[in-house]
């Protein structure tokens, strides 16, 4: 259904485009992106999450990512990072964030972009990851129970309340 694939320079029409129907959509955030919805310029975007990608060449204020784009049948359908660890930023959050581009959504990819990415993490040796969401993002919560998601607990961020989830990967 999706393969997962590093961000390259041969995809920058495509992450462009991407980002592209966000904005068109008046989707400000695009969640587990690491920043494309803020960096300006494609380059200035796949330095950096090839740098985070990297415990030698990690942001001194982030955590070792792998950013992920899930690609069907050759389009660009989302984007998913798994964070190694937490850092204080990022305790309440998680592991994971993910996003489907607006019109691709309720087609099953971020079910499948999630348990491809467990099973990353697992070849990682990582035991349980967290992961959040908005409490009226019922899709997010969907999706992560479908994973076997637990609720863990909820704690308020820009005046919204955030839903916490396990995942136990053994």
């Amino acid at each position: 259904m999706i393969k997962l694939v590093k961000p390259s320079y041969e995809l920058k029409n495509e992450i462009i485009d991407f980002k592209k129907e966000f904005i068109k959509n008046d989707e400000n955030t695009i969640p587990g992106s690491e920043l494309l919805d803020k960096i300006d310029t494609f380059d200035e975007w796949l330095n950096y999450v090839c740098k985070n990608n990297s415990p030698d060449t990690v942001s001194k204020d982030w955590v070792v990512t792998d950013t992920l784009l899930a690609i069907n049948h050759n389009m660009l359908v989302g984007i998913i990072s798994l964070r190694h660890e937490l850092n204080d930023f990022l305790k309440d959050f998680g592991h994971i964030g993910y996003s489907v581009r607006p019109s691709c959504r309720c087609n099953g990819f971020a079910t499948a972009m999630l348990k491809e990415v467990l099973e990353i993490a697992k070849n990682y040796g990582l035991n349980e990851l967290q992961l959040s969401s908005e409490k009226d993002n019922i899709a997010s919560i969907r999706i992560i129970e479908k994973n076997q998601g637990k609720y863990t607990r909820s704690f308020n961020y820009l005046d919204k309340e955030v839903y916490v989830y396990k995942i136990r990967l053994y």
